[in-house]
Parts: C-alpha cells; structure tokens; sequence
C-alpha cells in the first residue's frame, strides 16, 4: 500500500498541481496563459534549432556515458519497463515545463529580468530532484534546465524546452549514469594524468 501511495498517487497528486496551478494562476490573474508563454506552438524553425541544440547537446554526453568508468551503458531494459519508463519521462518533461518554464520562469523574469530568471528557474528545477538523485546530480539538472530556460526564453512559450526535456529524459533511460566514480576513483585518475603529463 505504501509503495503504491509513494510510486502513483503522491506524484499523480504532485503532477496535476504542477499543470493545474499555473493555468488557475493564469485565470485569476486574468492573463492569457498563451501570452504568458503557458503553449505548446512552434515554428518550423524553432522546432528545427530545438532538435539541433539538442542534438549538439546530447551527442558528447552520450559519448561520455559510453566510456563511463562507475557503470557499463547504455543500460538493457526489458520492453515493459522501458515503455513505463518513456511514458514517464515524456509526461514528467509536459508537466515540468508547464510549472517551471511556463509559470515560475515569466514570474522571475517581471521581477528581475531575464538571466537571473534563467538560472533561479533552473537552480529550482535542479533542486526538486534531490530527492530522486544523488547530490552530484543535480549540477548535471541544472545545466539543462539552462538549456531548457534559454529555449522557453527564445521561442516565448514551452514548446521547444518540453522537445528538449523530453528527449533528454527519453536519452537519461539508457545513457543517464545512474553510479557515480567515487572521489578516490577520481583523485587517483587526476594524478595519473598528471604524471604521464610530466
């Protein structure tokens, strides 16, 4: 009962407040949500530098992952478990976005500009996954909630970062390294490295 509570309804519960509160907000307030950046519409164009970002941004992470020391990937999933994986992943990138890039970010932004939007929407973002991640993961959060800010900020609305979220979450199934290199791992490798340097 409680795994069901703690895997389903709680983050089914979290989810819908995360769509539902920002389009409330829009109501009360009488703005347009489409206005406030609250929509899915894209050009052509956008849609095409989105997927080359994204591109350009997935491609040397995934060859990192693929000589990554801690754990061999990418990883093998089972047909059943990956689907209930990238339908998780795709409907995490909607409902993020939607709270995220589509309400908190247009908020900071009348308030203290554009920039410091971008990094406090994105150092927000990073810190909701603590509790889904390893501390050392959160800085590997940050950076493409960056990506994902700057794209929102570019196009005026959620659709390209929601393309960019969810394509690196569909990417984080089979590439995210899930085992970090312990420090002494790492400590030992940069003296290494310095050695054969000198």
């Amino acid at each position: 009962m409680i795994h069901i509570l703690t895997s389903y309804v709680i983050p089914a519960i979290i989810g819908m407040a995360f769509v539902c509160v920002p389009f409330y907000w829009c109501k009360v307030y009488g703005v347009d949500s489409e206005e406030f950046g609250l929509s899915w519409r894209a050009s052509k164009a956008n849609l095409t530098e989105c997927l080359l970002i994204t591109g350009a941004f997935l491609a040397p992470l995934t060859v990192i992952s693929l000589h990554w020391p801690a754990e061999s990937l990418p990883r093998t999933l089972y047909f059943g478990r990956a689907l209930n994986l990238l339908v998780a992943g795709c409907s995490a990138a909607i409902i993020e976005e939607v709270f995220y890039r589509g309400w908190i970010q247009p908020l900071i932004r009348k308030k203290l500009g554009v920039i410091p939007s971008i990094i406090i929407t994105s150092a927000l973002f990073a810190v909701s996954h603590i509790f889904v991640a390893q501390t050392a993961f959160i800085f590997a959060v940050f950076v493409p909630g960056c990506v994902m800010a700057f794209l929102r900020e570019r196009h005026g609305s959620i659709a390209t970062s929601t393309v960019f979220h969810a394509a690196g979450n569909v990417w984080a199934i089979w590439f995210a390294p899930l085992e970090w290199p312990t420090k002494v791992w790492v400590i030992h490798k940069l003296m290494q490295l310095l050695s054969d340097m000198l």
